[in-house]
C-alpha cells in the first residue's frame, strides 16, 4: 500500500476499552431481596391481627377514657339526668377512698377470696389433670365432655343449682349433713355466717373454673415426653421425683399462665355473689367490684364508684404484665 492510500484512510479510529467489572453482580441482589421478603413476613401478623386490636381498642378505650375522667370529677344524680358537666374536684375521690377503712377491708376481702378460690382451683384441676392421663379413652372422653358441658353451662343456671343445693329447708347439702350427724343442721342458713357463705360462693367459682384448667393442664402434660418418664422410672425415680424433675419443667410455663389468668378472673368475680344473695349483697359479702357498684348506683356517687374501678384496673396491671411476659417468655422458648 503506497503512501497516498495510507493518507486517504486517515489514522485508526481508537477502540473503547471493554467496560471493568464493577465488582457487584446480580448475586449480589439475592440478600436485598430476601431481607425484603423477610421484612413483610415479619409484619405480615402485626397486619391480620391489626382489625382485632381496633375493635378491642374501639370497645375499651372509650369506657377506660371516661372512667379516668370521671373520677377526677364529682358525678352524680343530677349531672346524670340533666347532662350538666360535673364539677372537677382533682384527687378528692382518691383520697376519701383510699382513707375509708371500709375500703381496705373489702380489699382485704378480694384477696383472701381470690387466693383461696385460685389455690383450690389450680390444685383440683392439676389433680384431675394428672389423673386423666392414667384414664383409659372412653373414660377420658367421657370426662372431657362433662367438663366441657360443665364449662359451657350459663352462670345463672348454675347459681340457681347452687342456691338450691344450699336452701335452708330443702338443699341437698343440708339434708346430706342431716343425715350423717343429725337433725340439727335442718333449716340451716349457710349466708348467716359470712365464711360459711363464701364457702358457698367458693364452690361455685372453683367449680366453674376447674374446666378450663383441667382441659388446659392436660393439653399441656401430653406435650410431656413418655420416654424421659420411662427413663427416670428405670433409673429408680420415684413418682414424686418423676413429677419434679420431668413433668413439671415442662408444664411449668402453661400452668404459670393459667394461674395468672384465674388471679384475674377471681380478682373480678361479681355474678356469682350477686346471684346467690338475691341480686342484693350484704356488706360483708362485698367485693372490689361489687363494691364500687355499690358507690356509683346505690349511693349515687358515680364519680366514687369509678375511681373504687380505676384502683382495681391498677391493682390488677400488675398481674397483667407479669401474664404477658410469661407469654413472650413462653414465645421465645418456641
Amino acid at each position: 500500500m503506497s503512501a497516498a492510500d495510507t493518507k486517504a484512510v486517515g489514522p485508526p479510529v481508537p477502540v473503547p476499552p471493554d467496560p471493568q467489572p464493577t465488582g457487584k453482580s446480580s448475586s449480589d441482589d439475592a440478600p436485598r431481596v430476601q431481607k425484603r421478603k423477610r421484612k413483610k413476613g415479619e409484619l405480615l401478623p402485626y397486619f391480620l391481627i391489626l382489625p382485632a386490636i381496633v375493635a378491642i381498642a374501639a370497645v375499651y378505650l372509650y369506657p377506660l377514657g371516661k372512667t379516668v375522667v370521671m373520677s377526677f370529677q364529682d358525678m352524680g344524680r343530677r349531672e346524670l339526668w340533666s347532662g350538666e358537666p360535673a364539677p372537677w374536684v382533682g384527687f378528692e375521690q382518691f383520697t376519701n377512698i383510699l382513707g375509708d377503712s371500709e375500703f381496705w377491708w373489702v380489699t382485704f376481702r378480694t384477696i383472701v377470696f381470690m387466693a383461696i378460690c385460685v389455690t383450690l382451683t389450680m390444685g383440683i384441676g392439676l389433680l384431675v389433670a394428672l389423673l386423666m392421663r392414667r384414664l383409659s379413652t372412653w373414660v377420658r372422653l367421657v370426662l372431657t365432655v362433662a367438663l366441657i358441658a360443665a364449662w359451657s353451662m350459663p352462670l345463672m343456671v348454675a347459681a340457681s343449682i347452687f342456691r338450691f343445693m344450699a336452701d335452708s329447708d330443702y338443699g341437698l347439702i343440708n339434708t346430706l349433713i342431716a343425715k350423717v350427724v343429725g337433725e340439727d343442721w335442718l333449716g340451716h342458713n349457710w349466708y348467716l355466717n359470712p365464711i360459711q357463705g363464701f364457702g358457698i360462693i367458693t364452690l361455685l367459682v372453683v367449680w366453674g373454673a376447674i374446666p378450663f384448667v383441667v382441659v388446659t393442664l392436660y393439653a399441656a402434660l401430653t406435650q410431656v415426653p413418655q420416654e424421659l418418664e420411662e427413663a427416670a422410672a428405670l433409673d429408680g425415680a420415684s413418682a414424686y421425683g418423676i413429677y419434679k424433675f420431668v413433668t413439671w419443667p415442662v408444664i411449668k410455663p402453661v400452668f404459670t399462665m393459667v394461674a395468672t389468668l384465674s388471679v384475674i378472673w377471681d380478682f373480678n368475680v361479681f355474678g356469682q355473689i350477686w346471684l346467690l344473695r338475691g341480686n342484693k349483697p350484704e356488706p360483708e359479702y362485698e367485693t372490689l367490684g361489687l363494691y364500687s357498684y355499690s358507690k356509683a348506683f346505690e349511693s349515687t356517687s358515680f364519680s366514687q364508684g369509678t375511681a373504687i374501678a380505676l384502683i382495681t384496673v391498677v391493682l390488677l396491671s400488675g398481674v397483667a404484665v407479669f401474664y404477658l411476659r410469661q407469654l413472650m417468655k413462653t414465645g421465645e422458648v418456641e
